[in-house]
């Protein structure tokens, strides 16, 4: 991990793991029972916001969570839960299709908000690293190349008309064509964000709280990326506007600060999303489909797996 992050101890990585599978276990719970969604999504936020947040995640507070984009982004996730709990539970809502827009709209918007954080990082001219509102942040060119990789990564969200609500009791909301090729340029991209935007938190905002979507999207519940994503991230990011000095000053690991280190993510994270953009748009112009309506990946032995087991 020195290329990316300074000297980490078992003991770092035990509380790695320990946030790892505590995202997971509390991801379960929200999905498993409509009662557990509805108290981790709803009820314990409403709470927080009343009493908890208004102190920890003050404007200007020592560690960065009073600003704009962490507000944003903890109610925009949080929405994300509620909606797709909604298009869940309700059964005439998942028929209609302007529900439907609602999962990849709200995913873009995540998406854009996090594309818009690098190119403003972009302009604070940090070019020899600094804190800014409390975080430690570098600007370079990383920031033009992964927010233009986010911008990509929007662009190549397709086959929502196609979500469903599985027939098992969890009721999970499944995307059959988010595939695993998209999931992964997002993962990059995500990654590369974190990395460039809150760099000192992303051993746990990057690593931690990716794999724990995607792991369950590869080995618990196949087809629910987005739902096992918008949970983790409103579970990570309420904790963390909770308790603010979680990665600051009680398991702060901090990345190496080298600017090589910030070209190279955000150089792959650019030419995967790239490249998925190319195969993508090949494929609906060889196969005259519209993004708008048609499902890309439908002929796919993934896709199909996906389809067998949620009817």
């Amino acid at each position: 991990m020195g290329i990316l992050y300074q000297a980490t101890s078992l003991i770092d990585w035990g509380i790695w793991l320990f946030v790892l599978f505590a995202l997971m276990a509390f991801n379960e719970f929200g999905r498993s029972t409509k009662w557990g969604g509805i108290i981790l999504f709803f009820i314990v936020p409403l709470i927080l916001t009343i009493f908890v947040w208004p102190t920890t995640a003050a404007p200007g507070n020592e560690y960065g969570t009073g600003t704009w984009f962490n507000w944003v982004k903890t109610y925009s996730a949080l929405a994300g839960c509620l909606g797709f709990m909604a298009l869940r539970y309700i059964p005439s809502l998942s028929k209609k299709k302007w529900a439907l827009c609602f999962p990849p709209l709200i995913l873009a918007l995540n998406i854009f908000e996090a594309a818009i954080r690098d190119f403003q990082c972009f302009s604070f001219g940090a070019w020899n690293g600094a804190r800014v509102d409390n975080l430690w942040l570098m600007s370079g060119p990383w920031n033009i190349m992964n927010g233009l990789a986010g911008l990509l990564n929007i662009i190549t969200i397709c086959g929502w008309l196609g979500i469903f609500i599985s027939k098992d009791r969890t009721k999970d909301m499944i995307w059959p064509d988010m595939i695993w090729a998209w999931i992964i340029a997002y993962d990059l991209w995500n990654f590369a964000y974190t990395y460039n935007c809150i760099a000192d938190h992303s051993f746990y905002c990057g690593l931690a709280l990716l794999l724990s979507c995607t792991i369950p999207t590869f080995f618990i519940k196949k087809g629910a990326w987005l739902q096992h994503r918008a949970q983790t991230l409103g579970l990570w990011i309420m904790f963390v506007m909770t308790v603010p000095s979680f990665a600051d000053r009680i398991a702060p690991i901090p990345t190496t600060h080298n600017a090589t280190a910030f070209f190279v993510v955000s150089l792959i994270s650019l030419l995967a999303n790239l490249s998925l953009a190319v195969y993508q748009f090949n494929k609906i112009f060889k196969n005259k489909l519209n993004p708008f309506k048609d499902e890309i990946y439908a002929g796919t032995k993934v896709y199909k797996e996906v389809v067998q087991d949620n009817i």
